[in-house]
């Protein structure tokens, strides 16, 4: 069905040598001989070194939910021993008997989580320092030549066999790239084993044994502006055998195991090129070091423990690495302006150039000087790549996507929009280009309400942009826009905006590929505008560029999804920014590192636990469909934000649901009448006859059409009325539990946050048989409520319905417009039953020429204007149905 997001099939499959189980010496086993236990000696009920189970759960909810700081903890255990020895003398007890508190203080909770075997991977630390060699002999020295630079870091090699032992991704693990293909032949890439590159790599040698890619990532993150010493370099390891989803839900699939070392200068040496060459060569040799214990297990396999208990011969590779541009940079010894993975000349990027190798670098060194390489090929010879050290390692072939800082950050934010205002300056001049700037943003702010939506109040003005607000604004800013600017420079965003959602989808097809290149051959010739209208001299920038190696990497790597840098982005948060919040602030990193330790073996533990059967694992899907929030069951629902009114929700795959809460709604009148009257829709009786009629009869004759005496009577019992219901459907593409499913709520209530009515507009199924928009509907809820009539109980909700104009969509934004269906110029209304449902919708307004009206509330958008855009980038799952 169109908008249930139907579940691919798996046609075909062709797959490389098999990887076969053995036992712990390597030898091989028979075909389907069961697993060795993982637990065979340990007793369901061993928690060490937990006492309880209940004990464990008090440390997790303590440390790792809550984040209780260690004064607060040891009161608490101070408040829980003197309620235990009030409540159980009173009760006769002896002080003896009388039960301790789970913990003494912050310190025994600390050392009974440090107790904890699995999962236990421990920092250790090296020291690198300049060349002593390599000294001035006379002279003063730069404070940066004569400090020490300690790198952090856990041995990768037990973090790779924890990863592989993690009994957690049983069932979203990969033994042997594939090679997949749907009922029409079509090749399709989602994890990373479904690329060509994990395919050759397993061709070369496996012999049989599992192929296990390192991917890499690092990014440098700060954890706060007010202070000084506040940079943090973290290095994160992952492995390819993980499916997407698993990585980008941080299910313990992305780990970091290093923190690198920045080294620091007065300003006088902010341009040193020795102080730059040094950097470059402490980033590669501190890789090279911290990944040397994977260095032989990349030639001779390795015998580990898989997530499906079975041992097999597992040899490693050094994988995709995640970083943003001038990382790459640095990365593959390359100039800045430069593109790691070709050859094409600065001036013309989108030009001619080959693919850049190692092995072709190699040459050049041999061939020319350093100027010859610098200024005719970009490369850097001061920079030996970290690959060098390791097998079948090119770092140019291993240069991953970038969607967040060179499309979404870069490309979107820093070019585009930023052109868009210097296009309105040489348009407009400068007074009138700030006046229509202040009304784009005022268009901005108007935007209605919509699940996981970070809206924009007061505009685009304030100061530090994350990546969060630059995503944020790609789904609203194309509407704001139109008429203020000629129609190519719509068709320009819109062309970028296609190719970026489409690249993050989590299913590429080969169809899917043609899409996303016909976005980028529509974008390379609609960005010109810019420079036809001044703003651009010439277009040639790397992180445009990067989009014409898309196709190829994705063939190569899957979907970008699983190896985009907002992965790393968003682990900076658990990895970096929470820990240090949590920290003294004095001589933090220390701190931060026990803090991850910490975190790590309470994941490990939870899982092995889970794994014995002695903690429950997730609800099923059942439950979670069912489950009501706080904020349904009565109240204003002030307190719920926007941006969290969408969950990812941990289950199994199933197809969508639209279930209403528990609990109904107090203070609404229980009988249709009186309903009517109290919610301003005096066409509600009939609307309930008519429905009933159109469930009750199986005749094609339309409800609408028959006499109301036709219709069934009201119902007699009573209607219960709410002001949400739950969607879950399955959204792999955006923010999703490990099973790729997703829950958010339709709305509708006449308050919401104490700023207005929130009536959500909807997705509703026109016919299963249509691809895209033409298969849906758009409706807009005016009131949820349910009632029983004959025994049956029947959720609704009435609707209002929206229709497209024309019948295709808008040929500047690429979306499709809908208006409100009117009768003398009142909106049509009609009862649906729930499951006409499919989740939410966002419409933003057609404008036209009018200018917004200062202090519009966006709560009243969907009742101001006459015609709205379908937004296709809502979300990702909206884009995916909706293309």
């Amino acid at each position: 069905m169109n908008g249930a997001s139907p579940l691919l099939l798996k046609s075909s499959s062709i797959y490389c040598n098999p990887a076969s189980p053995c036992d712990a010496d390597g030898n091989p086993i028979p075909a389907h001989q069961p697993p060795e236990p993982r637990h065979a000696d340990t007793s369901s009920s061993d928690w060490a070194p937990y006492d309880s189970g209940i004990q464990f759960k008090i440390a997790e909810f303590l440390f790792k939910k809550v984040e209780m700081s260690q004064g607060d903890t040891t009161h608490l255990m101070d408040l829980w021993a003197a309620w235990n020895e009030h409540h159980f003398a009173q009760l006769g007890l002896n002080e003896e008997d009388i039960p301790p508190p789970p913990f003494a203080h912050h310190r025994d909770l600390h050392s009974t989580i440090d107790g904890t075997t699995v999962g236990d991977v421990p920092w250790q630390t090296f020291e690198a320092s300049f060349p002593v060699s390599d000294l001035p002999i006379d002279g003063s020295v730069p404070s940066w030549q004569t400090a020490k630079y300690p790198i952090w870091y856990r041995d990768p090699q037990e973090v790779v066999k924890s990863l592989l032992d993690n009994p957690d991704f049983d069932g979203e693990f990969d033994y042997v790239p594939f090679q997949e293909y749907d009922a029409s032949g079509h090749r399709h890439y989602r994890d990373f084993f479904s690329g060509n590159w994990a395919y050759r790599q397993c061709d070369i040698d496996s012999d049989g044994a599992t192929f296990v890619p390192i991917i890499l990532g690092s990014d440098k993150t700060t954890v706060s502006v007010a202070t000084g010493n506040n940079e943090y370099y973290p290095l994160y390891l992952s492995i390819g055998n993980i499916h997407n989803n698993v990585r980008r839900a941080h299910r313990n699939g992305l780990i970091p195991i290093a923190f690198l070392a920045i080294p620091k200068s007065d300003r006088k040496h902010d341009n040193d090129i020795e102080l730059k060459r040094f950097r470059h060569q402490l980033f590669h040799a501190s890789l090279a070091a911290i990944l040397q214990p994977l260095k032989s297990g990349m030639t001779v396999p390795e015998v580990l423990r898989c997530p499906d208990q079975h041992y097999r011969r597992c040899i490693y590779g050094i994988g995709p690495y995640i970083a943003d541009y001038p990382e790459q940079v640095m990365l593959s010894g390359i100039v800045q302006g430069w593109c790691p993975k070709c050859t094409a000349l600065p001036s013309d990027l989108d030009g001619k150039g080959g693919p850049r190798t190692q092995q072709f670098t190699d040459e050049l060194v041999k061939l020319l000087d350093s100027k010859g390489l610098w200024e005719e090929y970009g490369i850097n010879e001061h920079i030996v790549p970290f690959t060098n050290d390791f097998p079948r390692a090119d770092i140019h072939e291993l240069i991953s996507f970038d969607l967040l800082h060179q499309l979404i950050k870069g490309t979107f934010k820093d070019h585009l929009v930023a052109w868009v205002g210097e296009y309105l300056v040489a348009r407009y001049g400068e007074a009138e280009a700030k006046a229509i700037m202040d009304d784009i943003d005022r268009r901005i702010a108007a935007a209605p309400t919509f699940p996981g939506l970070r809206r924009f109040p007061h505009g685009r003005r304030f100061k530090q942009w994350t990546g969060d607000d630059s995503k944020a604004l790609m789904k609203v800013y194309l509407p704001a826009i139109v008429d203020y600017v000629e129609d190519e420079v719509v068709q320009c965003l819109s062309a970028f905006l296609d190719f970026c959602y489409i690249a993050r989808r989590s299913d590429i097809s080969a169809h899917t590929l043609d899409q996303l290149n016909d976005a980028l051959t529509r974008f390379h010739l609609h960005r010109q505008v810019f420079e036809r209208a001044g703003v651009r001299d010439s277009i040639s920038l790397p992180r445009q560029h990067s989009m014409v190696h898309y196709h190829w990497m994705i063939q190569e790597f899957g979907s970008p999804n699983g190896l985009c840098s907002s992965i790393t982005e968003s682990r900076h948060i658990t990895a970096v920014k929470k820990p240090w919040r949590r920290s003294s602030r004095y001589k933090a990193l220390g701190q931060m590192l026990v803090t991850n330790e910490r975190l790590d073996k309470l994941s490990a533990a939870r899982t092995d636990f889970e794994s014995r059967g002695m903690l429950d694992r997730p609800l099923s899907k059942s439950k979670i469909a069912l489950q009501p929030t706080v904020n349904d069951e009565g109240g204003d629902e002030e307190d719920e934000d926007d941006e969290r009114d969408g969950q990812a929700v941990d289950d199994a795959r199933f197809r969508g649901t639209v279930v209403l809460p528990l609990h109904h709604q107090p203070g609404y009148p229980l009988w249709a009448k009186e309903l009517a009257t109290h919610v301003e829709q005096p066409k509600l009786p009939e609307l309930i006859r008519r429905f009933l009629f159109g469930q009750l009869n199986s005749d094609d004759r339309d409800p609408d059409a028959v006499a109301l005496e036709d219709c069934p009577p009201l119902p007699r019992s009573p209607i219960h009325v709410y002001h949400s219901a739950a969607a879950t459907f399955y959204a792999p593409s955006d923010i999703s539990g490990v099973g790729g499913m997703r829950r958010e709520h339709i709305r509708s209530t006449p308050s919401w946050r104490k700023e207005g009515p929130r009536r959500d507009v909807a997705f509703g199924v026109k016919d299963k048989d249509e691809s895209g928009f033409r298969g849906l509907v758009v409706l807009r809820v005016m009131l949820l409520f349910s009632f029983v009539y004959a025994g049956k109980s029947y959720p609704c909700a009435l609707v209002q319905w929206f229709s497209p104009v024309g019948d295709a969509p808008d040929h500047k934004t690429g979306m499709w417009i809908v208006k409100p269906d009117t009768t003398r110029g009142v909106r049509d209304v009609a009862v649906v039953h729930l499951n006409a449902l499919i989740r939410c919708a966002q419409l933003l307004p057609v404008f036209g020429d009018m200018r917004m009206p200062i202090g519009f509330e966006h709560c009243y958008t969907y009742d101001c204007f006459q015609a709205f855009y379908v937004n296709k980038y809502a979300d990702h799952h909206t884009n995916e149905i909706v293309f």
